[in-house]
């Protein structure tokens, strides 16, 4: 199984960022794929989770509202859209896949996303 992001960048305060993860390897059909970060000197944070099968999704409450997880399944790929960013939104972000929420065993080499003013 591998897991390949892209879509980090650099963006101002206010705008907007679309992640994106494509998966390989194996079918993904009864797993849960999620988002996190690491901010400099934080721990690992949860954002974001989407059931690959049927598409049931969970935020954490410091993103609902302005991030949203949402899946391709043709194309193996799962996306995070990242709205109203803020500097404190600055962080490597990972995606990372697993039988069940919270129980995640392939991670991805993660994605930069820098928020300036």
């Amino acid at each position: 199984v591998q897991l390949v992001e892209s879509g980090g960048g650099s963006v101002q305060v206010g705008g907007s960022v679309r992640l994106s993860c494509v998966a390989s390897g194996r079918t993904f059909s009864r797993s849960y794929m999620g988002w996190f970060r690491r901010s400099p000197g934080k721990d690992r944070e949860f954002l974001a989770t989407i059931d690959w099968n049927e598409g049931r999704t969970g935020y954490a409450d410091s993103v609902k509202g302005r991030f949203t997880i949402s899946r391709d399944n043709a194309k193996n790929t799962v996306y995070l859209q990242m709205n109203d960013l803020k500097p404190e939104d600055t962080a490597v972000y990972y995606c990372a896949q697993g039988p069940r929420h919270p129980s995640y065993s392939v991670w991805g080499q993660g994605t930069q996303v820098t928020v300036s003013s």
